[in-house]
């Protein structure tokens, strides 16, 4: 993913800064300034409600290198709580917005352990990116106590470089996060929303939180990923196989973390997963604009379908309904249209430092 090769090249004029609560400012020579140096202000707390700014530059070009947090409550109500938002070269909005967790691939208010080449969470107890995340004028990092709790606890280090040259081809970094609980019967989910310009899609995380009332345990995740692209129309140019197919897997979905793909929680007793693929060997770039979307389909094996009729509960796929007596008489299996509690967040670059969208 970088180039090994020109580690030993040293850059004119451009400079390292790290902002923390040591330095919030980020400013030359002046961390760690306690009354005698010493570790003083290793992190700071928050109230509910309170807004933090994490790093902010002006008058300078740069790119954001590394971001680790970690906080003192990893609680549900926290990791969904607390928000971060992104903004660059003076954007009134941002171009990230997401619950902490969320944005660091720790979704549906869990944290686990997990490596990515983007994402990881070693112990399970942090958040770390390394997406390069460039400005050329300005930048700000800021969080937000969302959650009705106060945090007693919050340590980052936002890791930059000054000084950076980009050109016309370099783009910005976004991020959107979205949920729907319920999904709507027969309307796919947006990962991505329509976005304008030209850019490219990096991927994203999905968490997925089964109706198990409505649906017992039956299989979510016949949806078949769809990427309109670049003026596409009803049918998109670019279509999976399944949920677990995008992430590189098959025949259901079991916990594991590769560089590209993976899935940080497969919890078949909750019936709770979240899964991740990053287009970074396989770019995915448009031009124009960009929407993306995963239907909710199921499947439903013999026993399932017995389940399912018992109830008297009618299946279809599409505005087709299922011939069920006909599908236990036969041992068959049967695809079909479900809801449940989807959330995602899409990471992209993006051409401009807005991308008109604010997901919800």
């Amino acid at each position: 993913m970088f180039d090994l090769q020109n580690l030993s090249k040293i850059p004119a004029n451009v400079h390292t800064r790290w902002a923390s609560p040591e330095n919030f400012a980020a400013d030359k020579g002046a961390a760690c300034k306690g009354t005698d140096g010493r570790k003083r202000s290793p992190s700071f707390p928050m109230k509910a409600g309170e807004r933090k700014v994490l790093a902010e530059m002006k008058g300078v070009s740069g790119t954001v290198r590394r971001i680790w947090i970690t906080i003192r409550d990893r609680s549900p109500e926290m990791l969904r709580g607390m928000k971060i938002e992104m903004f660059w070269d003076g954007a009134k909005k941002p171009a990230v917005s997401s619950p902490i967790g969320d944005f660091f691939c720790q979704g549906i208010g869990r944290m686990a352990t997990f490596e990515s080449a983007l994402f990881s969470s070693p112990e399970g107890r942090s958040f770390n990116c390394i997406i390069p995340m460039p400005f050329r004028n300005s930048m700000k990092i800021v969080v937000t106590n969302g959650s009705k709790k106060d945090l007693e606890m919050f340590f980052y280090d936002i890791d930059m470089t000054v000084g950076d040259v980009h050109d016309e081809s370099t783009s910005y970094f976004h991020a959107i996060w979205r949920r729907e609980n319920p999904t709507k019967f027969m309307k796919d989910y947006e990962i991505l929303p329509k976005i304008k310009g030209s850019g490219r899609f990096l991927g994203c995380n999905i968490g997925v939180i089964a109706d198990t009332e409505k649906w017992f345990t039956s299989w979510w995740g016949e949806g078949e990923v769809k990427m309109f692209i670049d003026g596409d129309g009803k049918y998109p140019t670019l279509c999976g196989t399944g949920a677990e197919d995008y992430i590189g897997t098959g025949w259901g979905l079991a916990q594991y973390s590769n560089l590209y793909q993976g899935a940080t929680i497969a919890d078949q007793d909750k019936f709770q997963f979240c899964f991740y693929r990053l287009h970074i060997p396989d770019p995915v770039y448009f031009h124009k604009d960009i929407r993306i979307t995963i239907q909710q389909i199921g499947w439903a094996g013999n026993d399932k379908i017995l389940q399912f009729h018992g109830t008297g509960r009618k299946l279809f796929l599409g505005k087709n309904k299922a011939d069920m007596q006909k599908a236990v008489k036969d041992k068959a299996s049967i695809l079909f249209e479900r809801t449940d509690d989807w959330s995602s967040c899409a990471y992209f670059y993006l051409n401009s430092p807005e991308n008109g969208c604010s997901g919800n």
